[in-house]
């Protein structure tokens, strides 16, 4: 399933009185002003009833001390997803783009008590043993190959050239992908994150892994796939698979979404009449906590399903159903005045909160404050090539993510000779999917017809070329 230039996986169909509700998280309407939907959500009490994507139904929560309570009661609220009644009884369609965000897999999001604490004590322990100074020079690293790509162009999308690719080659590196099985990953990854036929990418995703999986048994490294391997948990390899699944997850959409945000927050500063609070002087780490508060990379997500039904300030959650998070809606919770006037650090709910909180916050912070500081530092008279007020936001229920960032600077040299295999540099105004392999061309003149064409290369084979790690 391609969508469509323009359309989205989460679109109604023309016509269809599903896209007139007021109350899809999907449409490109939701999409382009989500704060007027969690305005009117919130006038009407905690929670909301919402549609997720077409035929899922759920409740969205949208008070901040809401939020709190469901996020810090895991005795009334479970994470196990195998007790969502209308997936179980078949009322989901198999294809439905949020279900690789929702379904059950064994791994710490989608677990409860003592199953919960184990898996997530396998992946805390193992992210503790990254090392800050080596992260921060593998972003630089992947940072610099990326703005090689086009640097000489003097225009970029540093959406879907730098922020969207940058966090996926770093978690190819992290795991300690091969080349091939990283392109795979890659490929999958976007795939799914896009919502592109969906139960394909899902099934591409599990085979590279458990690749993956049953080569560090057999080549351990120093990386996180090898680290969990000799966690004293003694993970299955099903369950090291989806962790390494629940790592990509929190990590690939936020961090790009985190990096892209704040990347526009910081240059709409320089054209007049953006908000007074952006600005090209303001610094990285407040760009980020701004994004935090007001763009949550991950807007709406940290699904529970309440074990019977629960009266949540007169509103009745059922037993059985999907309750759904809106961390944008309550960080714009107007009880939160006083914190929002100083942008609290610790009063946001961005990193989420409870048993669930997110465990990779400060590699997560270091790897966007890095990327940014980065391409900014290296394209000192970086700007929008558009007005910040024109940009387009990426219709679907759980990011806050942009379509696109373009971007203009003085064209300069690359600093590397990339390698011819690398896939090509986009050049025109609507660029295409960079995760994609390119098209095989027609081989020359005067070659054996025989002779089997060269596979391209995708970005972490060509990433690796360059960079011999």
């Amino acid at each position: 399933m391609d969508p469509s230039p323009g359309a989205t996986p989460y679109s109604a169909p023309a016509g269809c009185p599903m896209s007139q509700q007021q109350t899809s998280l999907y449409g490109p309407e939701f999409a382009a002003d989500p704060h007027r939907a969690y305005d009117a959500f919130r006038a009407h009490g905690p929670a909301a009833p919402i549609e997720l994507a077409p035929g899922v139904d759920a409740t969205l929560i949208v008070q901040h001390e809401a939020a709190l309570r469901v996020l810090q009661n895991p005795a009334l609220f479970a994470r196990d997803s195998r007790r969502w009644a209308a997936l179980r009884e078949g009322a989901i369609p198999m294809d439905s783009p949020v279900l690789p965000m929702m379904m059950y897999r064994p791994n710490c999001l989608f677990t409860d008590g003592a199953e919960h604490l184990r898996l997530r004590k396998a992946v805390t322990e193992s992210l503790a043993r990254l090392n800050s100074s080596r992260l921060s020079r593998d972003v630089e690293r992947i940072a610099d190959y990326l703005i090689d790509q086009f640097i000489e162009r003097g225009t970029a999308d540093l959406l879907n050239e730098y922020a969207k690719l940058l966090p996926l080659l770093l978690f190819n590196q992290l795991f300690g992908c091969p080349g091939d099985i990283g392109d795979r990953l890659t490929r999958s990854m976007s795939a799914i994150f896009d919502g592109e036929d969906v139960l394909r990418a899902n099934g591409e995703l599990t085979e590279c892994l458990m690749e993956l999986v049953a080569l560090k048994r057999r080549q351990p490294g120093e990386d996180i796939t090898s680290w969990l391997i000799q966690h004293p948990a003694g993970l299955r390899d099903e369950e090291l698979k989806d962790q390494l699944v629940m790592l990509m997850g929190a990590g690939v959409e936020p961090e790009r979404n985190l990096i892209a945000n704040a990347l526009l927050l910081m240059l709409a500063g320089d054209q007049p009449g953006g908000p007074e609070r952006r600005g090209s002087g303001m610094l990285v780490e407040d760009a980020l906590d701004d994004v935090l508060w007001n763009n949550p990379p991950i807007a709406n997500y940290a699904t529970h399903y309440p074990v019977r039904d629960i009266e949540l300030d007169g509103v009745v959650l059922k037993a059985e159903t999907p309750v759904l998070i809106s961390f944008a809606a309550a960080n714009s919770d107007p009880s939160l005045t006083d914190a929002r006037q100083t942008l609290s650090k610790g009063a946001h709910l961005a990193w989420g909160a409870g048993p669930h909180v997110c465990p990779a916050k400060s590699p997560a912070t270091l790897i966007a404050l890095t990327a940014i500081e980065k391409i900014l530092n290296t394209v000192p008279d970086l700007s929008l090539a558009v007005p910040a007020s024109g940009v387009g936001w990426r219709p679907g229920p759980f990011h806050r993510a942009l379509i696109s960032l373009p971007v203009r600077f003085t064209p300069t040299a690359a600093r590397r000779t990339a390698t011819p295999t690398q896939p090509p540099a986009p050049t025109s105004a609507q660029l295409p999917d960079p995760y994609r392999n390119a098209a095989p061309q027609p081989a020359p003149a005067g070659r054996h017809a025989a002779e089997p064409a060269k596979k391209p290369k995708g970005w972490w084979s060509s990433f690796l070329d360059v960079f011999r790690v």
